[in-house]
């Protein structure tokens, strides 16, 4: 039986950051969708696979991390995408949960931290 590779969409504005993001999930077996701002990411949910969870940024230019998650409360794809924010921006795992998010990673971050709490939300 083949394992079923799940797909992240990593919504992240800075360049380095979101290909170091890349490079370290697909070293670990995921597939990576990139965008750079909350409109990309919007144009690759409508194009691309459904991914199995969201990386969301909130600080970005275009669409911010907010307004993506509006959008994904009232139009997103259901059921709905699980969403771990990664900020460094003072919000909370609390705050990330009462917005409908599954998990949430504080930047800076140690890659493990990253990767538990992704495979925690992908359980």
């Amino acid at each position: 039986m083949a394992v079923v590779q799940q797909t992240l969409l990593v919504v992240e504005n800075n360049e380095v950051a979101r290909a170091g993001l890349a490079a370290v999930l697909e070293s670990e077996g995921y597939r990576v969708v990139q965008a750079a701002n909350g409109e990309e990411a919007l144009a690759r949910l409508r194009a691309d696979p459904r991914p199995d969870l969201i990386l969301l940024d909130m600080l970005m230019p275009v669409m911010d991390g907010w307004h993506f998650l509006d959008w994904l409360r009232r139009e997103g794809p259901q059921p709905a995408i699980a969403v771990v924010i990664t900020t460094a921006i003072a919000l909370t795992r609390e705050w990330a949960e009462d917005h409908g998010c599954q998990g949430f990673v504080q930047k800076p971050f140690a890659v493990e931290t990253l990767l538990a709490e992704v495979r925690r939300c992908l359980a």
